[in-house]
């Protein structure tokens, strides 16, 4: 039996490589007859791992779920730079400068990777100039210079050391690009280096062993771990329990007194985890953004 989407949940999905998060979204849409379904962030296609998706009216949260802390294991070549800065681009630089690089330097340069850090995104990303994809504007031939991005690195690790392949894994803020972190980890060991394998294990709390295979989606079989209601979705904010009746004044977008402390975004909840709206509270006051409840 098919999932109904009356209700808004959130669909957890282990991503294959080969297929684009479009790829996916489009399977989703088809097996569980919903017009509207989107993803919380992106996966290149040579990347698996964890797409969260929202399905029919969860759609509207996405935009609170894009900029949860992410987490990747990661497979960097070291020697070689490619254009795209992954496997699937042109090999640009070789060297043999890994070679004699010893656990201890390969560590802690990770660990002196932590933190802030201003990294180039990559050419061929989907970051839009001038209204354009920069990848579109780098195949047609034309230069493309995107600036650096302020990004926040919260940890690094280790994994496994097969010179000239190196595992890490590591957690990062939205918006990072791994492709850039690995060139950049390259680059400060003194050798060339791409990506050559990624793997989205976390996004906030959710983790990629709860998810759906592509398989399970495309029958509409997802395991019951694998859909998250909107309560726990949003579990991230904070939350303001409100009443029937102050419910159908913030579903007609009137503000109310409150005594909770301020705060932005808020989530307003009926008991029962029913979602009424998301907002703010300032200055004493509810005030509905976004409201989900109809009255």
């Amino acid at each position: 039996m098919r999932e109904s989407v009356s209700e808004p949940w959130v669909v957890l999905v282990d991503k294959p490589a080969g297929w684009t998060s479009h790829d996916v979204v489009a399977v989703a849409r088809g097996a569980l007859s919903a017009t509207r379904i989107g993803h919380a962030g992106t996966l290149d296609p040579f990347a698996t791992g964890l797409l969260v998706l929202g399905v029919g009216r969860a759609t509207r949260i996405l935009e609170y779920l894009v900029g949860l802390t992410k987490a990747y294991e990661t497979r960097v070549f070291l020697g070689a730079a490619t254009d795209t800065l992954d496997p699937e681009g042109e090999r640009i630089l070789e060297d043999d400068n890994w070679r004699g690089l010893g656990h201890d330097r390969l560590s802690g340069v990770l660990t002196g990777m932590t933190g802030r850090l201003m990294l180039t995104p990559p050419r061929y990303s989907a970051i839009k100039v001038g209204g354009v994809p920069a990848h579109r504007r780098v195949r047609r031939g034309e230069k493309v210079e995107l600036p650096a991005r302020d990004v926040t690195v919260h940890s690094m690790e280790l994994l496994d050391v097969d010179l000239p392949e190196v595992r890490f894994r590591v957690e990062c803020s939205s918006g990072t690009y791994v492709r850039s972190l690995a060139a950049e980890y390259g680059r400060r060991l003194g050798t060339a280096a791409h990506l050559a394998a990624l793997r989205r294990i976390r996004v906030g709390d959710f983790r990629v062993d709860r998810a759906s295979s592509v398989e399970s989606l495309r029958t509409g079989q997802i395991p019951d771990r694998s859909r998250v209601g909107v309560g726990e979705s949003l579990s991230h904010l904070e939350r303001v329990e409100v009443d029937r009746r102050e419910a159908e004044m913030l579903s007609t977008g009137r503000r109310i007194r409150t005594e909770a402390r301020d705060a932005s975004p808020v989530a307003f909840f009926l008991p029962g985890d029913e979602l009424v709206a998301i907002g703010a509270v300032r200055d004493g006051v509810l005030e509905p953004r976004k409201v989900f409840r109809r009255v």
